[in-house]
């Protein structure tokens, strides 16, 4: 995976200055309102696929995804904070579903949950506490720079789950890292449209520029989840 190079990414971008779901789909946390019946719907979709066992890559890929869904609810919670732009609030709620469909994921499987007691901004992966911290720090210099950090997760999400998709037989997991990544499409759109807004544009660092091109040529998805 390309993760560890991210960090090296944004202290370059930091040098040099440089500055959602449907309201009915369970992967969508916008409407705090909606989250027992997300949580519930979730369960019980999840609960439907078989249950057979999980590789080592399977593993793997389950642990890494909480803790970055994790990520991208905490730095976006910090950069609400910062700025009180209800688009950070609104994606934050958002990563806190893509959690849980994780954590179910995590109790289906008897596995466990790195997260632990979920202190904000604490991370069990030594790469993602840095990336937090560097994130972070760059979303605090501008409200452009926030935008942005916001993009670059979503790259990285995008780049993550559809690589781990490619090692995944079991059906509930390919499900969930589908309907994660259509929340993460959904949320670059959303990031990059303020970014523009701004006269920022945002270039691809994970994922290849054709499918960010992609991504942004197309409206957002909708779906059950």
């Amino acid at each position: 995976m390309k993760i560890n190079n991210l960090i090296m990414i944004l202290s370059i971008t930091m040098v040099m200055g440089i500055s959602a779901c449907s309201v009915g789909d369970p992967f969508s946390a916008e409407n705090s309102d909606s989250n027992t019946l997300n949580l519930a719907l979730m369960s019980e979709t999840i609960a439907a696929f078989p249950l057979d066992s999980l590789s080592g890559e399977e593993v793997s890929g389950l642990i890494l995804m909480r803790e970055e869904e994790k990520l991208a609810r905490d730095v976006y919670t910090h950069l609400y904070a910062s700025w009180n732009m209800r688009i950070f609030r609104n994606i934050s709620a958002s990563e806190a579903t893509h959690m849980n469909a994780l954590l179910i994921l995590l109790d289906r499987y008897d596995l466990e949950d790195p997260v632990g007691e979920d202190i904000v901004g604490s991370f069990e992966n030594e790469t993602l506490q840095s990336l937090y911290i560097s994130l972070c720090a760059q979303g605090d210099s501008s409200l452009a720079g926030a935008l942005e950090v916001g993009a670059t997760i979503e790259d990285l999400d995008i780049m993550d789950l559809m690589e781990l998709s490619e090692q995944v037989d079991n059906e509930d997991i390919l499900f969930t890292y589908e309907s994660l990544t259509k929340g993460s499409r959904n949320h670059m759109r959303s990031f990059v449209s303020q970014l523009q807004r701004y006269g920022e544009n945002y270039d691809a660092q994970f994922i290849e520029q054709v499918l960010l091109d992609s991504i942004l040529a197309t409206p957002k998805e909708v779906g059950n989840w």
